[in-house]
């Protein structure tokens, strides 16, 4: 299988299609994580183009080059090569029947903002202009977590007594907070001002140690502990509809948040 890649934002949102509609195709749970990526990728061309960003063109390059580590480990993966190993974790969870919505979300997240961001914020900056990135670091950050708020309105919709679960325990909520969008902004921008001064010969040996880190945390992410565990497992038990439909319903929420964010 050849692996793409994208040159330009449009490209990138093309490749995701491709990639949502494979999945649909496959009942694969990767086109999750791929449906959640496209809207935050739609909203950071919106941004682009409607000049909410301080640097458009630094900003396009950044979310080509962000967007490309996904998109070539998931046709690694396709392809049955190795990717790094937290995106490996994250793919492999998705074969399997136990994790529900928001772990296959959230396994994607933690690949992508903890260790693919800061290496993309490294590489369209020096060490000496990488401050000024920063707010627009922040933007994007900001898009995915508005939209990751979003993600129990959708398990609702694919297991409506969920509610009551919520209600039940704030042990579940937790679950969500512990996995903090702002501690994963913290970390990944602290990484590429770590990553921005390691020599060019030395990046792939740093790059892999916090693979390994960022790993971690997706066990974690994966195995939450037993209460919880027990929980998601009794949720993904009574999870409604097919792969292919929570995919639909993933994108018939974002769709609403977007028209929410327009009025």
């Amino acid at each position: 299988m050849k692996i793409k890649e994208a040159t330009t934002i449009n490209e990138v949102i093309q490749i995701l299609d491709e990639i949502i509609e494979t999945s649909k195709l496959e009942q694969s749970a990767l086109g999750l994580f791929a449906m959640l990526y496209r809207e935050v990728t739609v909203r950071i061309k919106e941004g682009i183009l409607d000049g909410s960003f301080q640097n458009g063109e630094r900003m396009e390059k950044l979310d080509v080059i962000f967007a490309n580590r996904y998109i070539k480990a998931y046709y690694q993966y396709k392809a049955k090569e190795k990717p790094s190993e937290s995106w490996a974790f994250s793919f492999q969870q998705a074969e399997k029947f136990w994790p529900i919505v928001v772990q296959h979300l959230l396994l994607g997240i933690n690949a992508h903002i903890n260790l693919d961001l800061g290496i993309a914020a490294a590489q369209v900056s020096t060490a000496e202009n990488i401050g000024d990135l920063k707010a627009d670091f922040d933007k994007i950050n900001a898009i995915l977590s508005s939209l990751v708020g979003s993600v129990e309105k959708c398990l609702i919709k694919i297991w409506p007594t969920l509610t009551m679960i919520l209600k039940l325990t704030g042990k579940i909520d937790n679950f969500f907070i512990d996995f903090s969008m702002e501690t994963a902004r913290e970390g990944a921008w602290k990484f590429a001002n770590e990553f921005v001064l390691v020599p060019e010969n030395q990046r792939e040996a740093y790059t892999q140690l916090r693979d390994k880190r960022i790993t971690e945390i997706a066990r974690l992410v994966s195995n939450p502990g037993y209460f919880v565990s027990a929980v998601f497992k009794f949720i993904r038990l009574f999870e409604k509809g097919t792969v292919a439909q929570k995919i639909i319903d993933l994108k018939i929420i974002e769709e609403k948040n977007r028209q929410c964010v327009a009025v």
